[in-house]
């Protein structure tokens, strides 16, 4: 019998309206109607009386999580190498283990554990990395396909400064080979999409760019990639590109930098002011990875600014330069960076709160996947259940701070439920 998409929700619900406005409802009930959100109600109304419903008691109801960035080869190896900087550390470490998903064995023993991890988490979208790889990069498609997550995944692009190990052999084998991509996943899926990944300006020739432009035009596709992360980085574009303003105007001087295309960038943490003029005018979608930037020695990107200037931002794990695919351990790092940065770099951008951050992990990067990531009518209903009962405290907590506590302590154990657009996936 097929699964009804009509049911309400009972416990204590807790949702962003904007950056600085957090709901919460204790005992309130949730409806969910054909998958998107029919309101929240502290009393249940008539016309929803005899819906199925769900009490989870005590426990918060809280969107789903949304991971802007993460590399799915990459977490295999989380947790090494993190004394490198980003170039040392894509050299010594990510290429030679993301190399390895040429071997279509290697690669389903890899996505599957990333895959399970995932469908275990409090993440409900996700915009996910892969390798050059097509076959294998299927393989993940159809791998998080059957989590029920709602993803999208990235065959990525590269034909120059990379090993040779991992490297296509030009622009046009690497064009061609993600043609038949988008032709080989045609009409496969319900959950998971195309996005097209060229990695990064340096590993990505003028010609390359070109061609993504015209595959991205010819299937509507968004679009993902790296953004100001390093320093060296970004000296190293305008090596590459002496013809760009500034990084970013790389990207756009080639069509891939939002302006009716749908672009997330990871990172953004050295942005020259031209820079976030062009994100803020072209609608970029900036993925904020705190933890990635700090084990990576990068930075701390100015999410302040972002913020106030009303732009487009969510968070990232960034797994491998992240640690693990927790978007509470991102919202707790957002915040404690920006501290840091507010401390010892410019005083007059003030420090995340708890409201922010999780908005960022919430109604923030879910806009990236369209009316995501609130409870609020019309959205699509991605909900987890958290059961904080064995955080044990002497003192009464209100529903904001039992919240607060799961951003900065929660794991797996504490995930007791979770839906996706209305579809319970455990």
């Amino acid at each position: 019998m097929k699964e009804t998409r009509n049911f309400v929700l009972r416990g204590n619900i807790c949702y962003s309206l904007d950056p600085t406005t957090l709901e919460t409802i204790e005992a309130g009930y949730l409806v969910c109607e054909d998958g998107t959100s029919a309101g929240v109600y502290r009393e249940l109304p008539e016309q929803y009386a005899g819906w199925p419903l769900k009490d989870f008691g005590d426990r918060l109801i809280i969107p789903g999580l949304t991971d802007l960035h993460l590399h799915a080869p990459q977490y295999g190896f989380r947790g090494l190498g993190m004394d490198l900087e980003l170039l040392e550390w894509l050299n010594t470490r990510t290429f030679p283990e993301e190399a390895k998903y040429g071997d279509l064995e290697y690669a389903r023993r890899g996505y599957t554990i990333f895959a399970g991890n995932m469908k275990r988490s409090a993440t409900t979208r996700a915009c996910i990395f892969a390798t050059i790889h097509r076959e294998s990069t299927v393989m993940l498609m159809d791998l998080m396909e059957e989590t029920g997550l709602k993803t999208m995944v990235g065959k990525v692009n590269m034909d120059r400064n990379s090993p040779d190990i991992l490297i296509e052999e030009s622009a046009e084998a690497s064009a061609r080979d993600t043609l038949a991509w988008l032709e080989q996943i045609h009409g496969r899926y319900e959950n998971t999409r195309p996005i097209l990944t060229p990695r990064f300006i340096p590993s990505c020739t003028d010609e390359l760019m070109g061609r993504l432009k015209e595959i991205q035009r010819d299937f509507d596709l968004p679009v993902q990639s790296h953004l100001s992360e390093n320093q060296g980085e970004i000296a190293w574009v305008k090596e590459l590109c002496p013809w760009s303003e500034f990084y970013g105007d790389a990207y756009d001087h080639f069509g891939l930098f939002g302006g009716g295309v749908d672009t997330v960038m990871a990172h953004c943490v050295w942005p020259p002011e031209a820079e976030i003029a062009r994100m803020k005018e072209r609608g970029v979608y900036v993925a904020h990875c705190p933890q990635s930037n700090t084990n990576l020695s990068s930075g701390i990107a100015p999410v302040r600014t972002y913020l106030d200037q009303g732009m487009n931002i969510g968070l990232g794990t960034d797994v491998a330069g992240g640690t693990g695919e927790s978007v509470f351990r991102a919202m707790a790092d957002a915040i404690q960076v920006s501290k840091l940065r507010w401390r010892l770099t410019d005083d007059r951008l003030k420090p995340l709160t708890v409201q922010e951050a999780f908005y960022l992990g919430t109604k923030g990067g879910g806009a990236f996947f369209g009316k995501v990531g609130s409870f609020e009518p019309g959205y699509e209903l991605d909900a987890v259940v958290l059961d904080d009962a064995e955080l044990q405290h002497p003192q009464e907590l209100d529903l904001a701070e039992r919240l607060e506590r799961l951003i900065y302590l929660s794991d797996d154990r504490h995930i007791a439920g979770k839906f996706v657009a209305g579809r319970r996936i455990f």
